[in-house]
């Protein structure tokens, strides 16, 4: 059993923070990409990260599930924090960081597969046993949960890539619940969908929130606006290192917010 799985909901529940950054630093070999960002991500709401290109957004977004770790070089000093144990900590096995936290990509990315096997690949890869019955429930309730259940429902055996690119998307938050994550982490899901489609994901994202602790990042801050409870502006310093310069309630940053800089970006001054 690793460090992770001992993670339970139930402990998870009498804690407020899905995830806490506690003096995180992140490097891309030599060069410090992002500094000293301590956040609190609360359970059950929608968090976005906002801010211009290249402030380090999506970079701490890849650091909590351990993605970063793909990248030559990558790392990270200081402390992420799941249900209070660290997800860089000794004996914690990465794989199974990024089932319980699961990442919903720019680019819809479905495998070239059929729609059910694209559902199913998760559970598979981690050591599925149940009957054919119990995965097509499985593979049923992730697609309902995704909102897309309806439209596919007599498709399973077409190709996922087949499908629209709004639905595709939804094919892949879909494979993303099918593994029963806790926490599920979006960069950018609707920057190559249509304004339909985005709105789709949008819906989908504030009714997934009553199960989900959902992390945004978006370069669309009237998607952010829209969709989120609390937003986390990043900026980058003179150094060219990401750093958080405000975090607190959506309507708070927007409206009234208690850094300069923050006030300019929102208000379309620079960025």
């Amino acid at each position: 059993m690793t460090a992770i799985e001992t993670m339970t909901p139930a402990a998870a529940a009498n804690g407020k923070y899905a995830i806490e950054l506690r003096d995180a630093h992140i490097y891309y070999g030599s060069f410090r990409a992002v500094k000293n960002v301590n956040l609190q991500v609360q359970r059950q709401k929608i968090t976005a990260f906002i801010g211009p290109s290249g402030c380090g957004k999506s970079t701490v977004l890849r650091s909590i599930n351990r993605m970063n770790d793909l990248i030559p070089g990558a790392r990270l000093e200081g402390e992420i924090l799941f249900h209070g144990k660290n997800v860089y900590g000794a004996g914690v096995d990465p794989v199974e960081v990024r089932r319980r936290i699961g990442m919903v990509f720019q680019k819809p990315n479905p495998f070239p597969k059929s729609i059910y096997d694209n559902i199913m690949f998760g559970p598979r890869i981690n050591g599925w046993r149940g009957s054919k019955a119990e995965a097509d429930e499985l593979v049923e309730r992730a697609l309902r949960g995704a909102a897309i259940w309806d439209e596919v429902k007599d498709k399973l055996k077409q190709p996922g890539t087949a499908l629209s690119g709004g639905q595709q998307q939804r094919l892949c938050i879909a494979r993303a619940l099918a593994v029963q994550p806790e926490v599920i982490l979006m960069d950018e899901p609707c920057s190559a969908l249509d304004p339909i489609s985005t709105l789709k994901i949008e819906e989908l994202m504030m009714e997934l929130r009553r199960d989900y602790t959902i992390i945004i990042v978006t370069h669309n801050m009237q998607q952010a606006g829209r969709v989120s409870d609390l937003t986390a502006f990043f900026l980058m310093d003179s150094d060219r290192a990401g750093q958080l310069v405000e975090y607190g309630p959506t309507d708070q940053i927007f409206t009234s917010p208690t850094d300069k800089r923050t006030e300019d970006y929102i208000s379309g001054r620079f960025g």
